[in-house]
C-alpha cells in the first residue's frame, strides 16, 4: 500500500515538475502493467488525485512510441469495465471517462481499433449494463473514421458498429447503446440496420423499459428515418393491443382472468410513450409532417387504436389540428363506404374479407383513454363533434330543415359516421369528468345557435346523455337552465325535442321544473306564433309527466324515466296532490290558448288525448274544456240544418281568408277522449254498471251531454245535402279568390266532421245492421263532397293531393281486419253492408296507404297513438296480415268493375299497401322485420311469403299479354326485391330466388319496358350479392338483337374502379417484388373481360334511337374510364417492377383494341347516320335538321371519344415502361375525323330560318381531328 502511494506520488511530482518528460517516460518504463494497474484501481477507488495521475501517465506516454502508445491502450482496456462495474463513485466515473474521451484523438489507429473492439465485445457479452462508459466509444469511432490509414483488421470494418460485430445486443444495454449512437455519425444505411436493430429489442424488453427507449429513439430520429421509427413504434403496440385482446377473449371463454400483460400496465405505457412521441413532434416538425405524410399516402391499414390515440393528441399542436381531422374524416368515410360497397357486391367479400374498421378502432380508443389518457381526451371531443357538424343532417330546400326523424336506422356512410360521432361523446361524457362541462355546453349551444339546420342527432345525444347519466347532468343543470330562457326563439322541433329529452330531469330537480314553467308562462305570451307553439308544447309534455294519484294506468304512461340511476325522492310539497293542483293550472293558462290561431288549437286537440291517457284524473277538466268549446260550433236547434257552424271556423284579414277552427281535430279530441274513457271504466270498476247515471253526474255531465251532441250532429249529417253548407257543384273553390279558399276550407273541416263520425258511429254501432248502414250514408255524403272538391281544385293542375284523414290509424287497422277477416256470425249481417260498398273498401284500403306512407316519410302518424313507435309497428302489423289475407285469398280477376273504370284494383291497393309497409319496416324499424312477419327465422319467413308473391307473379305472366296488368306485376317485383334483402346470401333459399327469377326472365316475352327494367334490377342486384353478374351479363347482351331496355352496367364497373383504387393505395412504395398471381389483379382483368365481351355484343346491335342508345354510349365511356385507370395502376406497377405486366392483362388490351374500339367507332357512326336512312322524303329535311340538333346538344358521343383516346394515350405510356408493344392491338379509325356534313348542315340552318331563331348559336364542329402520327 506505502508502495502504491510512493509510485502515483512519484508519478504526480514528475507531470508537475521533474526535468521534462523524458523522466517521467522513463519512470513510467520501469513500472510493469500490474503495478500501474494497482496503482490506478487504488486510486479510483478512494476517489483520490486520480485525474491527476491519469493526465501524468498520458503525458508520460507520447502516442508516437509503442510504449507509451500500449500504456495508453492500458488506461482505456482497464477503465472502460472499471466504470461499468459500478464500485466507483460516479463523479469519479464520469471524471474518467471525460479524462479518456478527451485523449482518444491522440489515440493510434491501431489502439483506436482495439478499444472498439474491446467495446463490442463487451456489448455482445452484455457488460454495459450501466451504460457509463458507453458515452467514450462515439468519440473513439469518431477519432477512428479520422483515419487515413488504419493497418488493423480490414480497413473500414471496425467504424461500422452496425456491421455483424453489433449483431447481438443485450436487452439490458439497448437503451445505453441507443443513447449513445446519437453521438455517433452514421451513414442511412446504418442509421436504418440501427433503426430496425432498435425496434426489434422492443419486444424482448419489459413493458415499462419500452417508454425510455421510444423517448431515446424519437431523439435518434432527428438523423432520419422517422417515418421508420413511427411506423415500428405504432406497429409494436398494435401488436401488443392485438394480443391482450386475444388473450382477453381466450381467457373469458375459458373462465380465466391470467394475462401475460395486464391490461391497466399496457395503457399507462401507451399514455406515456404517447406523451413521448408529441412532445418530440413539438421539437422536431419534420417528424410531424413525417407522421401524416405517413398516414395520408397509405389506405389506413396502419391504423390502430394506439395510432388513432396518437392523432387525437397530436390534434393539440395548433398546425396539425386541421390536418388530423380532415385525416380521420377521410379514413372514416373510406372505411364506411368500403363496407358499404362490400355489401353489396359478392365479388369484393370474397376478395376482401376482412376491412379494418375505423369506427371500431376509434371506439378501442375511447374505451382505452379511461386509463389517464388525458391527452387524448381533448381530441375525442373535437371529433366527435366534428363528425355530427360534417355528416350531421343538412337543411332541406329553401333552408327548411329536412324531414327525416330521428327513428330511422343509419344506413349510408354519413349517417354512420355522424352516429359514430355521438357513441363517442356520449362514452366520452360518462367516463371523464374534466370534459362534461364542456360536451353539454357544446351540444346545447348547437340546439340554441343552428336553428336553420336540423338538430335531433344533438337531441339524441343530449337524450341519451340525460338517461345515462343524470345525476351527473344535474351538477350542469345551470347550462340547461340558460337553454331554456331561449326557447321561445327556437324551432317548434328543437322545442319538442329538448323538452322531452328533459323530462327524466324535470322529475329529479324541483329548481329546473320551476325554471321551465317560468320560461313557459313568459312564452305563452310572446308575440311570436312559434314562442306560443312552443309554449303549449312544453306544458302538455308536463302535464302528461306529472301523475296525479288515481290515475288509471296507461301502457304509454311508461315514457317516465328508464334509468336505474334515478330515484325519485318524494318530498312533503311535491307529491301527487301538488302535482293535482300544478296541473290544473297549467291547464287553465291552455284553456286561454282555445282563443288563438289554429296552429296553437291544432297542438292543444293533437296533445290533450295524451295528457288524458297518461293522466286520467285530468279528465273531467279536459272533457269539460273540450265540451264548451265544441258547444260554440254546435247548433242546438234540433230542426236547424246543418248541425254545425262554419262561420265562426274561419277569420278575415282583408281579402284573405284564415282557418281559425280546426273543427275536425276539435272533434276527433273530443270523440276519442270519450271513447277512451268509456273503454278504461268497465276495467277500473266492472261490477258497478248501475251506477253510470251517478258516475255522470259525478264528472260533470259532460258524457251524456257529448253523446247527445254527436248522436244529434250524426242524425243530421245524413239528412242534410250539400247545398245545405253551400258546398254543392255550383260552388266556387278557385285558390284564387277568397270565396274560392272560403268554400275550400269548408269543404275540408266538413270532410274531417264527417270522417271522425264514421268512426264513432263504427265503435258505436256494435256491428248492428241498423248502426253501419247509417255510417253507410255518412260515407256517400262524404264521398260526394271529395269528388266536388277533387273536381273543382283539379282544373288547372296535373292532380290535387287529398287532404290527410282524420281516422286513427288504429281504427283503419281494426276496420280492415273486421271488413276482410271478421267471420263472426252475429256480425255477418251487419258488415254485408259495409262489405257490399267497393267505394267504402277503396276508401278504407287508401286511408291505409295514406297512413303508412306517413309513418314511413316522418316515422309518425296524426292522430292517437300516432307518435308511440310500438303502437304504430303494431299496427303495421296488424295491416300486414290483414292485406296480405285479402290479397292472396281474392283474386284481382274476380273483382269487378276495376279495369273499367281505370282504377286500381282493391287487390292493387292491397299490394301497393304490402310494399309500403315493407319498406317503412326495413327504414325505420329494420331490426323488427321478423316480428312484423310473425316469426324469429327472418329468412324462412321472408321466403315463406316470397313464394306467396312469386305465385302471383307467375299466375300474371301465365295468362294473355292483354290481360297482363303492369302495375301489378312491378308492385309484385318491388316486394320481391324489397323482401330478397333480408334473406342471407348463403342460404339455400336465396339461391332458389335467383333460380326463379332467371327462369322468368328466360320465359317472359311481354314488351311492358317498366315491368322489364325491373324485373332486370331485381336479378342483377341478386346475382352482385351472390356472385358477379357480369357472366349473367354477358348472356343477356348475346340475347339482344333489336330491342333493349334501360340496361344498368354501371355497378359492376363501380366494383372495378374501388378494386383498383385499393390495389393502388396498398401497392407498397418500394420496389418490392409482388405475387407473380395475385388473385385481385386477377379478377379485375376477368371481370372486366366478361364485362367487354358482353359490350362489344351490344355496339353490334341495331338499336333503335332513344334512351337505350344514349344509355349505352355513356356505359362505353365510363368502360374505357375504368380501362384508363387500370393502365395507370400497371404504370405505377412498371415504374417500381419493371417487367411485372400479367399476360392477361395483355390479353384484354387485345380485347378491348381489336373487337370493342372499332365497333365503338362504328356504332358512332351508324348513330349519327343510320337512323336517317329509312325517313320518309317528305320529312327528311326537319328530321336531318332535330338529328343535327340532337347531335349537338348531346355529350355523350364527345365523352366516348375523349376516352377512348385517354385510354390509348396511356397506352403508349405503359408500352414504354413495360417494354411491351401494347398500340399493336390499337387500331386507328377514320371514324374519328368528325367531318361536317354539308347536307345536314344546311338543313339545320333551314330549320333555324323557318323558326326565326336567329339568335341561337350557329351549329359548330365540335369534334376535331386527330393528328396523324
Amino acid at each position: 500500500k506505502f508502495t502504491m502511494i510512493a509510485v502515483m506520488d512519484k508519478i504526480l511530482s514528475l507531470s508537475e515538475g521533474g526535468d521534462g518528460p523524458g523522466e517521467l517516460q522513463q519512470y513510467l518504463s520501469s513500472l510493469s502493467n500490474d503495478q500501474l494497474i494497482k496503482v490506478l484501481t487504488n486510486a479510483a477507488l478512494k476517489g483520490k488525485n486520480i485525474g491527476a495521475t491519469i493526465k501524468g501517465i498520458f503525458k508520460g506516454s507520447p502516442h508516437n512510441d509503442p510504449k507509451g502508445s500500449d500504456r495508453r491502450l492500458l488506461l482505456y482496456q482497464h477503465f472502460i469495465p472499471l466504470c461499468e462495474s459500478g464500485d466507483l463513485q460516479s463523479e469519479v466515473a464520469a471524471d474518467i471517462i471525460g479524462l479518456l474521451m478527451l485523449e482518444a484523438p491522440n489515440l493510434s489507429g491501431a489502439c483506436l481499433a482495439e478499444v472498439a473492439s474491446h467495446f463490442v465485445e463487451a456489448i455482445k457479452s452484455g457488460k454495459m449494463a450501466s451504460g457509463k462508459s458507453l458515452e467514450l466509444f462515439p468519440s473513439v469511432l469518431t477519432a477512428l473514421a479520422a483515419c487515413e490509414s488504419l493497418s488493423f483488421g480490414k480497413g473500414n470494418y471496425w467504424y461500422s458498429p452496425l456491421s455483424s460485430a453489433l449483431a447481438r445486443w443485450e436487452p439490458k444495454c439497448v437503451i445505453h447503446l441507443t443513447t449513445m449512437f446519437r453521438d455517433v455519425p452514421l451513414s442511412p444505411e446504418e442509421l436504418q440496420f440501427l433503426v430496425e436493430k432498435v425496434l426489434r429489442m422492443f419486444s424482448k424488453l419489459e413493458l415499462q423499459e419500452v417508454p425510455p427507449l421510444i423517448y431515446q429513439l424519437l431523439l435518434l430520429s432527428a438523423k432520419g428515418c422517422k417515418k421508420q421509427v413511427l411506423d415500428g413504434i405504432i406497429g409494436y403496440f398494435n401488436e401488443q393491443d392485438l394480443q391482450q385482446k386475444a388473450e382477453q377473449e381466450r381467457g373469458e371463454s375459458m373462465e380465466l382472468e391470467v394475462q401475460a400483460i395486464p391490461k391497466d400496465q399496457l395503457r399507462h405505457v401507451e399514455g406515456t410513450a404517447i406523451l413521448h412521441i408529441v412532445f418530440a413532434i413539438r421539437l422536431d416538425h419534420d417528424l410531424g409532417r413525417e407522421f401524416l405524410k405517413s398516414l395520408k399516402v397509405t389506405t389506413f391499414s396502419n391504423l390502430c387504436p394506439f395510432g388513432v390515440a396518437l392523432l387525437l393528441s397530436v390534434a393539440r399542436i395548433q398546425r396539425y389540428e386541421d390536418q388530423v381531422f380532415e385525416l380521420l374524416k377521410g379514413a372514416i368515410t373510406k372505411s364506411f363506404r368500403d363496407e358499404f360497397l362490400k355489401q353489396g357486391s359478392k365479388m369484393l367479400k370474397d376478395l376482401f374479407p376482412e376491412c379494418c374498421s375505423v369506427a371500431q378502432m376509434i371506439r378501442d380508443t375511447v374505451s382505452n383513454s379511461v386509463f389517464g389518457w388525458d391527452h387524448v381526451t381533448q381530441g375525442l371531443v373535437q371529433l366527435g363533434f366534428f363528425l355530427m357538424d360534417t355528416f350531421g343532417p343538412k337543411p332541406g330546400p329553401f333552408g327548411k330543415p329536412a324531414e327525416s326523424g330521428p327513428s330511422g336506422a343509419a344506413r349510408t356512410p354519413n349517417q354512420q359516421a355522424c352516429l359514430l360521432g355521438r357513441q363517442v361523446l356520449l362514452e366520452g361524457f360518462k367516463m371523464h369528468e374534466p370534459i362534461r362541462g364542456e360536451i353539454l355546453e357544446q351540444v346545447l349551444n348547437r340546439l340554441v345557435t343552428k336553428t336553420a339546420s336540423p338538430v335531433h342527432h344533438y337531441i339524441d345525444l343530449f337524450s341519451d346523455i340525460v338517461v345515462s347519466a343524470p345525476m351527473i347532468l344535474l351538477e350542469s343543470a345551470s347550462k340547461v337552465t340558460e337553454t331554456f330562457d331561449n326557447l321561445s326563439y327556437l324551432p317548434l322541433a328543437t322545442v319538442q325535442g329538448l323538452l322531452k329529452a328533459v323530462q327524466p330531469l324535470l322529475k329529479v330537480s324541483m329548481s329546473l321544473k320551476d325554471s321551465l314553467i317560468l320560461v313557459l308562462r313568459k312564452a305563452m305570451f310572446s308575440s311570436q306564433l312559434d314562442g306560443r307553439k312552443s309554449a303549449v308544447t312544453g306544458f302538455l309534455l308536463l302535464l302528461k309527466n306529472f301523475k296525479v294519484l288515481g290515475s288509471l294506468a296507461s301502457s304509454q304512461a311508461s315514457q317516465g324515466i328508464s334509468s336505474s340511476q334515478i330515484q325519485v325522492d318524494v318530498h312533503s310539497r311535491y307529491n301527487s296532490a301538488a302535482n293535482e293542483a300544478f296541473c290544473l293550472e297549467i291547464l287553465s293558462g291552455l284553456r286561454r290558448c282555445l282563443g288563438q290561431q289554429a296552429d296553437v288549437r291544432l297542438m292543444l286537440y293533437e296533445g290533450f288525448y295524451d295528457v288524458l291517457r297518461r293522466n286520467s284524473q285530468l279528465a273531467s277538466s279536459i272533457m269539460q274544456t273540450l265540451l264548451s268549446q265544441l258547444r260554440r260550433y254546435y247548433e242546438p236547434e234540433q230542426d236547424l240544418m246543418p248541425p254545425v257552424k262554419l262561420e265562426p271556423c274561419i277569420t278575415a284579414q282583408g281579402d284573405q281568408v284564415f282557418l281559425q277552427e280546426p273543427l275536425g281535430h276539435l272533434l276527433s279530441c273530443t270523440v276519442h277522449s270519450l271513447l277512451w274513457l268509456q273503454s278504461q271504466r268497465p276495467l277500473a270498476r266492472p261490477n258497478d254498471s248501475d251506477d253510470e247515471e251517478a258516475e255522470d253526474d259525478e264528472e260533470g255531465g259532460y258524457k251524456s251531454e257529448l253523446m247527445a251532441i254527436l248522436d244529434s250532429v250524426t242524425r243530421r249529417l245524413v239528412k242534410s245535402e250539400l247545398e245545405d253548407f253551400e258546398l254543392d257543384k255550383s260552388a266556387e273553390f278557385s285558390t284564387a279568390s277568397s270565396v274560392g279558399v272560403k268554400n275550400s276550407i269548408y269543404a275540408v273541416l266538413v270532410m274531417g266532421v264527417y270522417e271522425v263520425l264514421l268512426e264513432y258511429n263504427f265503435i258505436k254501432a256494435n256491428y248492428s245492421k241498423s248502426g253501419l248502414e247509417e255510417l253507410l250514408e255518412l260515407f256517400q255524403r262524404y264521398q260526394k263532397l271529395a269528388e266536388i272538391l277533387k273536381e273543382k281544385s283539379g282544373k288547372g293542375r296535373t292532380s290535387a293531393k287529398p287532404p290527410r284523414s282524420l281516422l286513427s290509424m288504429g281504427f283503419v287497422s281494426k276496420l280492415l281486419t273486421t271488413l276482410f277477416r271478421d267471420s263472426t256470425l252475429s256480425r255477418e249481417e251487419g258488415l254485408s253492408v259495409l262489405r257490399s260498398s267497393p267505394d267504402f273498401l277503396r276508401y278504407a284500403l287508401a286511408v291505409a296507404l295514406q297512413k303508412i306512407q306517413q309513418l314511413e316519410d316522418s316515422g309518425h302518424t296524426d292522430g292517437p297513438d300516432g307518435h308511440a313507435p310500438d303502437k304504430a309497428f303494431g299496427f303495421l302489423c296488424d295491416l300486414t296480415g290483414v292485406l296480405m289475407w285479402r290479397y292472396t285469398n281474392i283474386p284481382g280477376a274476380v273483382e269487378a268493375g276495376g279495369k273499367k273504370e281505370k282504377r286500381c284494383s282493391l287487390s292493387q291497393m292491397c299490394l301497393e299497401g304490402l310494399l309500403r309497409i315493407f319498406t317503412t319496416c326495413t327504414q325505420r324499424y329494420p331490426d323488427r322485420t321478423a316480428q312484423l312477419l310473425t316469426s324469429d327465422d327472418i329468412t324462412e319467413i321472408s321466403f315463406f311469403y316470397i313464394r306467396q308473391f312469386q305465385r302471383s307473379l307467375f299466375n300474371q305472366l301465365s295468362g294473355l299479354e292483354e290481360e297482363f296488368n303492369s302495375k301489378e306485376a312491378q308492385l309484385l317485383i318491388s316486394i320481391l326485391s324489397v323482401l330478397s334483402r333480408q334473406l342471407e346470401p348463403s342460404s339455400q333459399q336465396f339461391v332458389s330466388m335467383i333460380t326463379w327469377t332467371v327462369k322468368i326472365c328466360k320465359e317472359t316475352s311481354f314488351e311492358d319496358i317498366a315491368f322489364t327494367k325491373g324485373l332486370l334490377s331485381l336479378l342483377f342486384g341478386l346475382h352482385a350479392l351472390y356472385k358477379s353478374p357480369v357472366s349473367l351479363m354477358l348472356e343477356l347482351c348475346q340475347d339482344i338483337h333489336s330491342q333493349m331496355g334501360d340496361i344498368d352496367q354501371v355497378p359492376s364497373v363501380t366494383d372495378m374502379d374501388w378494386l383498383i383504387a385499393k390495389k393502388k393505395a396498398d401497392r407498397p412504395s418500394g420496389p418490392l417484388t409482388a405475387p407473380p398471381q395475385d388473385p385481385v389483379e386477377k379478377a379485375m382483368t376477368v371481370q372486366l373481360g366478361t364485362l367487354l365481351t358482353a359490350l362489344n355484343e351490344l355496339v353490334q346491335t341495331a338499336l333503335l334511337p332513344g334512351g337505350g342508345t344514349d344509355t349505352l354510349l355513356r356505359a362505353l365511356s365510363r368502360t374505357y374510364t375504368t380501362l384508363t385507370t387500370l393502365v395507370k395502376y400497371y404504370i405505377q406497377v412498371c415504374t417500381s417492377q419493371p417487367g411485372a405486366l400479367p399476360t392477361r392483362f395483355e390479353k384484354l388490351v387485345r380485347l378491348s383494341g381489336s373487337h370493342l374500339t372499332p365497333q365503338c367507332y362504328s356504332f358512332i357512326t351508324f348513330v349519327q347516320t343510320g337512323e336517317l336512312a329509312g325517313n320518309d322524303k317528305k320529312k327528311k329535311r326537319r328530321d336531318e335538321a332535330s338529328m343535327a340538333k340532337l347531335l349537338r346538344e348531346t355529350k355523350a358521343i364527345p365523352n366516348l371519344i375523349f376516352s377512348i383516346e385517354q385510354y390509348e394515350k396511356f397506352l403508349i405510356t405503359l408500352s414504354k415502361k413495360s417494354k411491351v408493344n401494347l398500340m399493336q392491338y390499337m387500331k386507328l379509325s377514320t371514324s374519328r375525323d368528325f367531318r361536317i356534313n354539308a347536307a345536314t348542315l344546311e338543313a339545320a340552318l333551314q330549320e333555324q330560318d323557318a323558326s326565326q331563331e336567329a339568335e341561337d348559336t350557329p351549329p359548330q364542329p365540335q369534334k376535331k381531328k386527330r393528328k396523324k402520327k
